[in-house]
């Protein structure tokens, strides 16, 4: 039985402004709900703290954002959590409303200078951005897509479309409620074309979403797509390769995936 993570403590609680109200788990957390804040792990402060800041200003059309809270003192962190405005919804399979929500949100985004912070990461999601991309060549285990990433690996050609800030991560992470504008609650951020985020929702929807196969097609219009899609192709198969908790019965769906993205190249 998987345990569950432990709730923010009562002196983080009380910094956000929430000191009586009793932690609920949103999704299984790791993110707590208390009152009406959202009280999640800042595992990396300096990331935290530029999410923070770039939630707290950014506006795009068509969308709900999760405003960042400052403690009673001002922080973005305490204790190694974060806060923001609880905003409802859950996540469902309208995965061209996703995609439609990273090409806004990287339309706002556009000017956004590069995050220091992008340099230092070293966790398994970042060396795979960096393979994916040919900035790095992990050892990736064959047998769970290292393989794969190979063969695919060799097809790749250069990506004209400038680099900026984007959100690598809005598959299961867009929030709809009813007639609302859709929500993000959070921002993963990579350095990469503005067509990438929306390439890794495709790639995740194909994969682990049920998405018909059409999707790919539909957001074709994006520059440099056929390349771009690509990419995020290797990144999900890098991940996987190199993820502790892979399976060779999970890579089933990014090698499902993978067959129809071969089909644009």
């Amino acid at each position: 039985m998987t345990t569950p993570p432990d709730p923010p403590p009562s002196h983080v609680r009380a910094a956000f402004g929430q000191r009586d109200a009793e932690p609920e788990p949103i999704d299984g957390g790791p993110a707590w709900r208390c009152g009406d804040a959202a009280i999640r792990p800042a595992g990396n402060p300096a990331e935290a703290t530029w999410v923070a800041r770039t939630l707290d200003t950014l506006e795009v059309e068509n969308l709900r954002i999760a405003r960042p809270l400052r403690s009673t003192d001002g922080r973005y962190v305490v204790g190694g959590w974060s806060a923001t405005r609880h905003l409802t919804g859950r996540a469902e399979p309208r995965h061209d409303e996703v995609a439609a929500v990273a090409t806004r949100l990287h339309t706002a985004t556009a000017d956004l200078p590069r995050p220091r912070f992008l340099d230092a990461r070293t966790d398994v999601f970042a060396v795979a951005d960096r393979a994916a991309w040919g900035d790095d060549t992990p050892d990736l285990r064959p047998e769970l897509g290292g393989r794969l990433f190979e063969l695919l690996a060799d097809r790749r050609k250069p990506v004209t479309a400038k680099n900026q800030v984007v959100h690598g991560d809005l598959f299961g992470n867009v929030l709809f409620a009813g007639d609302a504008p859709p929500a993000i609650i959070d921002f993963t951020a990579y350095w990469r074309p503005a067509p990438y985020g929306a390439a890794v929702v495709v790639v995740d929807s194909l994969a682990w979403g049920g998405a018909d196969a059409g999707l790919l097609k539909r957001w074709s219009h994006l520059d440099d797509w056929p390349q771009i899609v690509l990419r995020a192709t290797l990144f999900r198969l890098a991940v996987h390769a190199l993820h502790p908790l892979s399976t060779t019965r999970s890579l089933t769906g990014i090698e499902r995936a993978a067959t129809r993205v071969l089909d644009l190249l």
